[in-house]
């Protein structure tokens, strides 16, 4: 009896082991992740669209690494305390779907300052996001901090770090306007 239970737990072991190794992640698609314009370009696009309209969150995975992280930061409105809180991609697609589906939510860039070093890449993305793609006004606006990773074969987003505009950190003009590279 102990000789088949052990048999019989040991092959589900192995059976799940294997069946993982054989999972089929989806790749992303290479014209999304050959260079630091067509990625950043993704992730826009991707978080973008009309109300009731459901992201492809499938993409969205595909843009980052496996150890990536997206770090909203703001001042709490009750504290006054400035924060920040990183989170997962499972996490952030948990957090701002609802919302993004409820509502709409269009982010499109603005301006663009990025410095890069070997397989690095740094970029201020300032963004304006409006509700409806047809908006004239943005009802916020900030500044998305990428980190990217080029391994020699894709880019990839490290992080996404931001601010939303307020009335105590308004937008500096240089980030306003773009930086050539």
């Amino acid at each position: 009896m102990k000789r088949t239970f052990l048999t019989i737990i040991l092959s589900l072991f192995f059976i799940q082991a294997i069946s993982a190794q054989t999972a089929i992640v989806k790749e992303a698609n290479p014209a999304d992740v050959a260079s630091v314009d067509s990625i950043m370009k993704a992730v826009y696009e991707v978080i973008s669209g009309d109300a009731g309209v459901k992201r492809d969150w499938d993409r969205f995975r595909t843009l980052f690494h496996p150890s990536a992280r997206l770090i909203p930061t703001g001042k709490n409105p009750n504290t006054g305390v400035t924060g920040a809180r990183a989170l997962t991609v499972e996490e952030y697609i948990q957090r701002a779907s609802p919302t993004m589906e409820k509502d709409g939510f269009f982010e499109k860039e603005i301006a663009r300052r990025g410095d890069f070093y070997g397989n690095i890449a740094q970029v201020f993305s300032t963004y304006a996001a409006f509700r409806k793609s047809t908006d004239k006004d943005p009802f916020m606006r900030g500044i998305n901090s990428f980190q990217l990773l080029n391994d020699g074969k894709r880019w990839w987003v490290v992080t996404i770090y931001w601010q939303a505009e307020s009335a105590d950190t308004k937008i500096p003009k240089k980030y306003l306007k773009s930086k050539k590279s």
